[in-house]
């Protein structure tokens, strides 16, 4: 099994005081359920229920008081009420919605049971009339698994320690450097990254990866509720990986006849499904930065893995040295965002990018990152830092002087000025410390 870094989120959801019923959101094979059965050790008792299977879903559906509805997960799982710590976990949830709505009775009449629900396809209740269990539940968001747990599945236990600590030594970088290509070819899909930490082959990859994307076109009839949506879903799931890490427009995606509504309405429902992310501009330097979601998103879709194989650009990726030089540096920027992603535990979480106000203007920083009351621009760039146009002319708008740089190089701090003469301080960091941007923000900003 894959060490996945959340467990520590869900030790901490265990030891709330008010806890409340967890629900993990995430698409299909991020590893929920294995992430879920490698935290239930830790209890006196496990019971599992699974609701894609009748005899189960029969249970929540049938007219039963809490209290017997309790009884009966105990009776058919052979458990024992008494067990002091006993979690339970509902998977594939959104099969019942009278399971959705019990979830509210367990924090409110049980709440000394440990409860998780997780469902792949939740979205598609929150539109239905039921009784959402608003405020008695809460949420953690599950992804594809980041660099850190790359390392760890493929045995590379100092790395990761490394990563943590930072300060990487020198001899260290050029391994490091080689080892978050590796990742970046084969992605964070936990089967994918199951069989090659075992076999280190990318070629047998393919049946998996097929396999992947073919179960998400399939479940694009659970998502519609007609014909044209449906049809518009499929269009967006079987094009939009040659989109990716690309602002896109919505009317006539992928060489299509949808309209800009039709094709709206789809991105954001495969966007609460958490299978791709839209990532918007915003034009302000500082918060609250208003995102402009009639302007031309980024496209970042689940998985780089998934990407490279449906755009044919494993090769090149394999064949490169530099990860910023692949498909136009859209590659670069695409695994950076999965790995920005990968920090956030929040469903809430989000990313954006930077534009400047003047439609005729070409300046766009790569993200913005929040910290404290400003916005930190970064760049996925090689190349002197001297040259970052855009970085350059945000920074003269932006009331400190922190600026940040991922690439394939070697940490390092510049005291640089923009073409206005107002000096700044790049922190450039190399893509395998993506995950510690923000305790590195922390660090140089109030030393800029």
């Amino acid at each position: 099994m894959i060490p996945r870094i959340l467990i520590n989120e869900l030790r901490a959801w265990s030891q709330e005081a008010d806890r409340k019923p967890l629900i993990l959101r995430g698409a299909r094979q991020v590893g929920k359920t294995t992430i879920v059965r490698q935290f239930a050790k830790e209890f006196d008792q496990y019971i599992e229920m699974n609701l894609e299977k009748p005899e189960e879903r029969r249970i929540f559906e049938s007219d039963y008081s809490f209290d017997k509805l309790l009884d009966a997960i105990f009776f058919i799982k052979n458990a024992n009420k008494s067990v002091a710590r006993t979690l339970i976990f509902i998977d594939e949830v959104q099969n019942s919605p009278q399971a959705v709505v019990n979830l509210r009775y367990f924090y409110e009449e049980s709440p000394h049971l440990f409860v998780i629900a997780a469902g792949s396809l939740l979205e598609t209740l929150i539109s239905k009339r039921i009784s959402f269990p608003v405020g008695r539940v809460d949420y953690l968001a599950v992804r594809p698994c980041s660099f850190k747990e790359f390392l760890l599945a493929t045995g590379q236990e100092k790395f990761a320690g490394l990563i943590d600590d930072i300060e990487i030594p020198e001899y260290a970088h050029d391994t490091l450097m080689e080892l978050f290509r590796r990742y970046s070819i084969v992605g964070g899909m936990p089967e994918v990254l199951n069989h090659f930490s075992q076999n280190q082959d990318i070629n047998a990859l393919a049946k998996i990866y097929d396999r992947l994307i073919v179960s998400y076109q399939d479940d694009m009839e659970k998502y519609a509720d007609t014909a044209l949506k449906e049809n518009t879903l499929r269009h967006i799931m079987g094009s939009a990986f040659q989109y990716a890490g690309q602002r896109i427009t919505f009317d006539k995606f992928g060489g299509s006849n949808y309209r800009s509504r039709e094709m709206s309405e789809a991105f954001k429902t495969l966007e609460k499904a958490m299978l791709l992310r839209l990532v918007y501009p915003v034009t302000s330097v500082t918060i609250p930065a208003e995102e402009k979601p009639r302007r031309s998103p980024k496209l970042i879709l689940l998985d780089t893995g998934l990407v490279n194989y449906t755009s044919g650009t494993q090769k090149q990726l394999f064949l490169s040295h530099r990860i910023d030089e692949v498909y136009k540096g859209k590659i670069a920027e695409h695994i950076a965002a999965q790995e920005l992603l990968a920090t956030k535990h929040s469903v809430r979480a989000k990313l954006n990018f930077w534009v400047r106000e003047d439609r005729n203007s070409q300046a766009e920083t790569d993200f913005v990152l929040p910290f404290d009351d400003c916005l930190i621009p970064l760049e996925v760039k090689s190349g002197a830092g001297g040259k970052l146009r855009s970085l350059q002319k945000f920074m003269d708008a932006a009331p400190h002087h922190l600026a940040m740089r991922i690439y394939s190089g070697k940490m390092m701090t510049e005291h640089l000025s923009t073409i206005e003469g107002k000096a700044f301080k790049l922190i450039s960091l190399p893509f395998y410390l993506i995950s510690q941007v923000e305790r590195i923000i922390s660090k140089h900003f109030d030393n800029q």
